[in-house]
């Protein structure tokens, strides 16, 4: 049965982690993480749920302090679909050979081309010159994966097809390569002009708009419900069950859609607004899973408490560190969880159960919904489910959870335990035998 199960996933895993489109999505959501991750910190400084902060600080800087901490998030926050336009671009044109400073910068030109240029002004009749965050935040994000896309493909046929201005040998390099971005340039341009005319008279009025009605909100919905979390969270495990980084592959495809709706509720938590989304990045990184693919964590402590065998204890032992923090190759591959028919089960079951129950008590009111403030996933249990959402029932949730994964691993881990206590007996036996007979005690003196 594994092996007709590995058959089936490792052709998808492997044409997954091929793809140029999705790599290029992922690496262009990783540019814009380590700015999402400092700015939420600053966020937090301005927003700190606890009673008192505000008027505390308040009687050190002043009045309005929040708004000098605000203004290094809202730098971030409000541009991150300009920046997911300009990272994709550059990933994708690295992946097809072409010059990625320029195919980034021709895509962040083409981004700007669609961006609407007049905004409305509370108390002007008529609209004044600017780009609006609206567009350049998160109802850019898909705009911008579009348009660095189709940006990319568009400048890097015309470079194959030698559309470009040659130089003389003579001439610098840098200036060769501006002459030679001339005409792809010049094509993405057009393109895009003739694009903006197009949803400038049709009913949309513009691409964004088009872009957020269309095709936005269906995979908002789509990726904001019970049914889409389960097949995340099992598409993960069963991935790492056969030794493939289950999120890497998984997240592909949802990590877009998560992050728009872990945006959404961080624009509403900055607006002072009820949150909307109980699916968030946060959401899955510190209720679902506790250190690591498996909820991995439950599964060390159980090795370390209540096992006998040498190897599974001394391997919980240096593994529970790394657990903490959310790494767990050492178990996934030290158990090994990889292939191993008696851990499947939990190791599937456990983040399961940690998304059906924390999906009910965050309908039942009994824990927050995550801010949208976006933290490393390496923060250790406890202070991720405070940090994530103001609430200490957070994390005594998380503790309850982390104790319940516990009880589900104990049972599979006992019988591996027994099988490798076995092993071990069975070793130190023929180890003793072989020591029994040994050319050391043989002597010709007597001969």
């Amino acid at each position: 049965m594994f092996d007709k199960l590995e058959n089936i996933l490792m052709p998808v895993a492997v044409k997954l982690g091929q793809n140029k489109v999705l790599l290029a999505m992922r690496d262009g959501f990783l540019v814009t993480t380590p700015m999402i991750i400092i700015g939420s910190i600053f966020l937090l400084i301005a927003n700190f749920p606890i009673p008192g902060w505000s008027e505390f600080f308040a009687n050190i800087f002043g009045t309005g302090w929040e708004s000098w901490v605000t203004r290094v998030s809202g730098s971030v926050f409000n541009m991150v679909g300009f920046f997911t336009c300009l990272g994709t671009a550059y990933s994708y044109a690295k992946s097809r050979n072409t010059d990625q400073i320029q195919a980034a910068a021709i895509a962040a030109i083409a981004f700007l081309i669609l961006t609407p240029n007049k905004i409305m002004v509370e108390g002007l009749p008529d609209p004044v010159s600017g780009l609006s965050f609206e567009f350049l935040g998160t109802n850019g994000i898909f705009v911008g994966l579009v348009v660095a896309f189709v940006s990319v493909l568009v400048y890097g046929f015309a470079t194959d097809k030698g559309w470009t201005i040659k130089m003389p040998d003579g001439v610098p390099p840098m200036v060769a390569k501006s002459f030679a971005a001339l005409v792809p340039s010049g094509l993405v341009m057009f393109l895009f002009f003739i694009i903006n005319i197009i949803f400038g008279i049709s009913s949309f009025g513009n691409a964004f708009n088009f872009i957020f009605n269309v095709l936005q909100v269906p995979l908002r919905g789509m990726g904001n419900t019970l049914a889409a979390q389960i097949v995340y969270t099992v598409a993960c495990t069963v991935f790492w069950f056969f030794g493939i980084n289950g999120p890497s592959v998984a997240n592909s495809v949802f990590g877009p859609i998560l992050r728009v709706l872990t945006m959404e509720n961080l624009d509403a938590y900055q607006a002072g607004h009820a949150l909307p989304n109980i699916f968030t990045g946060p959401f899955t990184d510190f209720f679902t899973t506790f250190g690591g693919g498996g909820s991995t964590l439950s599964l060390v402590i159980v090795m370390m408490l209540f096992c006998k065998s040498k190897r599974i204890k001394s391997l919980g032992r240096l593994a529970i560190v790394p657990g903490i923090f959310g790494i767990n190759e050492p178990i996934i591959f030290g158990l090994p969880v990889v292939l191993n028919p008696i851990i499947i089960v939990p190791f599937i079951l456990t983040p399961l159960v940690n998304l059906l129950l924390s999906t009910l008590v965050t309908n039942l009111g009994i824990i927050p919904y995550t801010t949208g403030v976006q933290l490393p996933w390496t923060t250790p249990i406890g202070f991720s489910g405070y940090l994530a959402t103001g609430s200490w029932v957070a994390s005594v949730w998380q503790i309850a959870l982390l104790a319940l994964g516990c009880l589900i691993y104990y049972p599979f881990v006992k019988t591996l335990d027994k099988q490798y206590l076995a092993d071990e007996a069975a070793a130190a036996l023929a180890n003793a035998q072989s020591e029994e007979i040994s050319f050391d005690d043989l002597s010709f003196d007597e001969l």
